[in-house]
């Protein structure tokens, strides 16, 4: 190879790395003009999730609902965000919730403890009176789990539906209530509802999308008594509210409401 083509070899290899160090610059400015994401949280393993907090204190605990999930190994063996779809927002969401309710109530609130996790066909779910419940759209209880959660609500629980969204998701989660409440209809639920007005006087139930163009949904199951034994947050996800609480992530008004609707879900809850 003669001088003048290696000259020109070299001049081509000096442009091209030119071009690639201008594209990794263009990137990296890219990437941080970029918004802010939801900060990420790993938690414990789902064998090391709590379970029989506080059995016999008296006082009131968070827990949270469990669910099998067909191809579970894709979502790993994590709690919380990036975890299985219901332990979203775990722990931390029902930890600010608790710190919240012992701020503004006398309620008897476990402070500074991880939700205990149950599945519906356990017995020990019976020990707690309220149960968070998320990701309805991953969810197809057994028939052992669906009479678990028909005992479990007609023998005075009340169940938290969050963090779910789509006509296909609001489908499964009929579905499964259909098979456990087969005498019982879900209605979306208005301002003169009780709930909306037992401890906080919500003033509107017309709130901010969250995610995309879903605007949300308040609906419920009830009793032949009129109690209202299953809350449904539908195109929502107010427990994102509570577990970025004290991040920026989310508007403080946002927040502050989405605390309003938590609270009184918890009155309602123990006095009806």
């Amino acid at each position: 190879m003669n001088t003048k083509s290696q000259t020109g070899n070299r001049r081509r290899r000096s442009i091209i790395l030119c071009a690639a160090l201008v594209v990794c610059a263009l990137a990296g400015m890219a990437t941080a003009q970029r918004p802010s994401r939801k900060p990420q949280y790993t938690g414990p393993r789902v064998s090391e999730a709590p379970k029989n907090v506080n059995d016999y204190s008296g006082k009131f605990t968070f827990a949270r609902a469990r669910f099998e999930l067909p191809m579970s190994g894709r979502w790993g063996m994590f709690l919380g965000d990036g975890g299985y779809p219901w332990s979203h927002d775990y722990p931390v969401a029902g930890k600010h919730l608790m710190k919240i309710m012992s701020e503004l109530s006398k309620v008897d609130v476990s402070l500074d403890v991880d939700e205990p996790v149950f599945s519906f066909d356990d017995p020990d779910i019976f020990k707690y009176p309220f149960i968070y419940l998320c990701e309805v759209g991953f969810m197809d209880l057994n028939d052992n789990e669906i009479k678990g959660l028909r005992e479990y609500c007609l023998r005075g629980g009340f169940v938290l539906v969050d963090d779910f969204r789509t006509e296909y998701e609001m489908v499964r989660l009929r579905y499964n209530f259909q098979r456990a409440f087969p005498e019982f209809q879900m209605k979306r639920l208005d301002m003169s509802h009780p709930i909306f007005n037992c401890f906080f006087s919500i003033k509107s139930l017309d709130i901010p999308p969250m995610y995309g163009p879903y605007a949300p949904e308040f609906w419920g199951l009830e009793d032949e008594h009129g109690r209202l034994f299953a809350v449904i947050d539908y195109n929502y996800d107010m427990s994102d509210y509570w577990q970025w609480s004290d991040n920026p992530f989310r508007p403080i008004e946002e927040t502050n409401d989405s605390y309003k609707f938590g609270v009184n879900y918890i009155v309602y809850a123990l006095t009806h």
